[in-house]
């Protein structure tokens, strides 16, 4: 079995609030691991607590109760940090610096020689596309050129963890392409990723295993295979029917039925199929294609976030 990169284990958290220090739970008996080589996705909505984990494992903040360990070592430690790259959700440039001014900030914190920061900031500024604006002030980047140069600071240190806080945000569809295929590459290179989102697409795109949180609780944990169900949801039929016919008399038996481009589109129940297509063939109806839909990331999501809090996941080494 692979190395064991991060181990959580009963993690909880309670921040104490106002005058009368209210006490709020952000995060609860959170447990889990995370493997040499592997690209885990961190999955919740909003305030789900995922920002105030990323937080504690680097050290930022201290946990309420629990064990969180990088590298086998307790969380904050030298030896571990040292072996970390990490970007926040909503980072801090000084921006009168530009980007290879902020390379190399991070690379005389990071303990490098000049010689050393000059070459790996180069090779960085090439890979994340910013070759030509390493001179450019950072004010004057745009949104996605500063979530690559945050990328960029994180690797300055060749680590062997990069931990990634909601880096699609924010970002077009070019902007999140980039970034997923730089985290495809730097596990190809046998680094570990750690990254939280709540952009689904990109998660099933690049994925080995992901945990969903929700209220502080983690839900699931897991590969995507192990943990969607196989169960058909519903059964899409396209339909093409001749100019003038009319399809009204199949509504009673689908869910939904839609006119698009030259073609109508049918959302059935499994016991729907049938008289449906028995009913759309006898009023001279074509049809293009059924195709049966199946849980995806997007319904597992819905599924364990609206669910009511259970007891903790259980399958945080799977």
């Amino acid at each position: 079995m692979s190395e064991r990169v991060i181990l959580i284990e009963g993690l909880q958290k309670t921040f104490a609030f106002g005058f009368w220090r209210r006490k709020v739970r952000a995060v609860e008996e959170l447990s889990l691991e995370v493997h040499e080589g592997e690209i885990f996705g961190f999955l919740g909505p909003n305030g789900a607590g995922k920002t105030t984990t990323i937080k504690i494992l680097m050290g930022l903040c201290y946990p309420t109760a629990g064990r969180v360990e990088v590298f086998g070592r307790k969380v904050p430690h030298p030896e571990a940090q040292a072996r970390l790259g990490f970007l926040p959700e909503n980072p801090y440039f000084y921006d009168y610096l530009s980007g290879a001014e902020l390379l190399d900030l991070a690379g005389r914190l990071s303990g490098l020689g000049a010689a050393e920061r000059r070459a790996r900031a180069g090779r960085l500024l090439e890979r994340v596309g910013l070759a030509d604006a390493a001179a450019r002030p950072l004010r004057k980047y745009s949104k996605g050129m500063l979530q690559r140069i945050g990328i960029a600071q994180a690797l300055i240190n060749d680590p062997k963890l990069v931990v990634l806080d909601e880096p699609m945000t924010g970002l077009d569809p070019i902007g999140r392409k980039e970034i997923r295929d730089l985290i495809v590459a730097l596990k190809a290179e046998g680094k570990t990723v750690f990254f939280s989102t709540h952009i689904l697409p990109d998660v099933e795109l690049v994925c080995d295993r992901v945990g969903i949180i929700a209220k502080g609780r983690l839900r699931d944990v897991g590969p995507l295979d192990a943990l969607l169900s196989p169960r058909v949801l519903e059964i899409e039929v396209v339909l093409e029917a001749a100019a003038g016919l009319d399809l009204g008399p199949l509504a009673p038996l689908c869910r939904r039925l839609r006119p698009a481009a030259g073609t109508t589109v049918a959302q059935l129940d499994g016991e729907q199929v049938d008289p449906f297509l028995a009913q759309a063939l006898s009023l001279g109806a074509h049809v293009v294609s059924v195709t049966p839909r199946k849980e995806n990331l997007e319904d597992l999501f819905m599924r364990q976030t609206a669910a009511p809090a259970a007891e903790p996941a259980a399958r945080g080494a799977a």
